[in-house]
């Protein structure tokens, strides 16, 4: 019964495909309405628009870049470490880069990607502060300022751990001479 058991629980990260197929197909469709944005953008900025209202589409815009490059390194992160790595000899040098989204690294990637997002939302808030009361502008900065300090929490815990697994294989290399 124990090995049927192990086989079936180690078959069902098969199901996580399901839910990264939806967020590819998810991705594909805010895709469209960043197409849908970006025409919009350029008819304000054929039209005369203000710099306000440039800035503001421009910052949407890189706004979207950002979250959908957090959606990407989880799908490509999560089928590489938890259904089936990715095979190196499909896509040749490609692979290389998706070595770096160890899981410390991709946390530290994901925490800034949405420290990133969340500036550009505080910076659009700030360009139109009269439609914003001091009670959302407050909320806005403490939040954003909850998203900063968990990112630089996640990098120090990163580096910590990064040294102690250093400490740890200096002391298996000293070990591994003496035998």
């Amino acid at each position: 019964m124990g090995p049927l058991i192990d086989r079936v629980i180690l078959a069902s990260r098969y199901l996580l495909v399901v839910f990264l197929l939806g967020l590819a197909a998810a991705l594909g469709i805010y895709a469209l309405k960043f197409l849908g944005k970006l025409v919009t953008y350029a008819g304000k900025a054929f039209q005369g628009g203000s710099d306000t209202e440039m800035l503001l589409g421009l910052l949407y815009l890189v706004d979207s870049v950002l979250v959908a490059s957090l959606v990407t390194m989880v799908i490509i992160a999560s089928y590489d470490s938890l259904v089936s790595p990715l095979d190196a000899n499909v896509e040749g040098q490609r692979k290389l880069w998706v070595k770096k989204l160890n899981p410390g690294n991709l946390k530290l990637k994901l925490s800034l990607a949405i420290v990133g997002v969340s500036s550009i939302h505080l910076l659009q808030l700030f360009l139109k502060l009269e439609d914003y009361s001091d009670r959302d502008l407050t909320w806005a900065m403490a939040i954003h300022g909850l998203f900063v300090a968990c990112a630089l929490v996640l990098g120090i815990l990163d580096r910590l751990e990064a040294k102690s697994k250093g400490a740890a294989a200096k002391a298996d290399d000293t070990r591994g001479n003496y035998t």
